[in-house]
């Protein structure tokens, strides 16, 4: 017996096919999702509050650190969260303003957290390489300078690129004529829209980062060599370049397969399944909850913030004043 095609919307002609999934698929991809979209936002949250809270963590990298946190928050609240019920019910039924607000904060805090993982990269090049002119160079202001760059050109190319309409240019007859429907939101590219947005926010910059932590590797491995003196200076330096290279090398491992696709697909008839886009893109979410499993495996103040947190320390008077570490 051949079910009857199920509508997003039964009332109306314009509505989009609707899949039903089995209950306890559902069920199933429910809980799978929303549990890391509650690890990406509680972890993301927890860094963020720790680094503003302790004084001690009030420098130029942790900063930085903080902002790439932020971006990764609010893709758990603002694009994870919606994006697992679009999945599961595979219908959107948030309306049409916040389908673009959707589209363009995906766009904005993934452009957000590459970008940021960039400035990153310029951070550790001038402690590791220019430790003389570091504390000169990399200012609280500097720093402060760098994430509203970041934050304002995310918010550019993600707005800009949804709002003004630039992914569908020159292909708006036939995103109205066979994709666009009521009940479905998803960012659809033309080929210049898919090439142009991958290169300005993966490609460049990932290149660039990984020529800087290239760099930075081989100028620390000299200094390893040559300055016994600094001996313990180096190897805390090389400690903190190694793991933010290990959360950059994270970021790319996770969303180079969605960009490799996004950018092909336009150029071979759009023959990439949904299905494939859509665990693609979920593998890039999860980089953001891996993040601060990183830092906890890693940071030494990560932990200490976490025991506090769950002992509830956290609320005594002066604990803001705590040495997390002494390395």
């Amino acid at each position: 017996m051949q079910m009857e095609p199920v509508l997003c919307y039964e009332s109306r002609n314009s509505s989009c096919l609707k899949t039903i999934y089995p209950l306890p698929i559902r069920i199933t991809l429910y809980m799978i999702l929303g549990v890391t979209v509650i690890l990406t936002v509680c972890g993301n949250l927890l860094v963020t509050v720790s680094i503003a809270f302790f004084k001690q963590l009030h420098t130029p990298t942790n900063y930085l650190i903080a902002s790439l946190a932020v971006s990764d928050l609010f893709l758990g609240l603002l694009v994870m969260f919606p994006s697992m019920i679009r999945c599961v019910e595979t219908c959107w039924y948030f309306g049409d303003i916040f389908c673009k607000v959707y589209m363009s904060s995906d766009v904005m805090l993934c452009t957000a957290s590459i970008l940021n993982l960039s400035f990153i990269s310029l951070d550790r090049h001038y402690a590791v390489c220019h430790p003389l002119l570091y504390t000169r160079k990399m200012t609280s202001k500097v720093v402060l300078i760098m994430i509203m760059l970041i934050w304002s050109i995310s918010a550019f190319i993600g707005f800009g690129m949804i709002f003004l309409k630039l992914n569908i240019l020159g292909i708006e007859e036939f995103y109205h004529s066979y994709i666009a429907c009521e009940g479905r939101c998803i960012l659809f590219q033309s080929g210049l829209s898919g090439t142009v947005s991958s290169v300005l926010s993966f490609y460049i910059p990932g290149l660039i980062m990984l020529g800087v932590y290239l760099k930075i590797f081989l100028v620390a491995q000299r200094q390893l060599q040559r300055i016994q003196k600094a001996r313990m200076t180096s190897t805390s330096q090389t400690k903190a370049t190694k793991t933010l290279a290990i959360i950059m090398g994270a970021f790319l491992s996770f969303w180079t397969p969605f960009f490799v696709c996004n950018s092909i697909d336009p150029f071979i008839n759009y023959s990439i399944p949904p299905a494939v886009f859509e665990t693609l893109v979920w593998v890039g979410y999860m980089n953001s909850t891996v993040n601060p499993l990183i830092y906890a495996f890693f940071y030494s103040w990560f932990r200490k913030t976490l025991q506090l947190f769950a002992s509830g320390k956290i609320f005594q008077s002066g604990i803001a004043e705590t040495t997390l570490f002494t390395e």
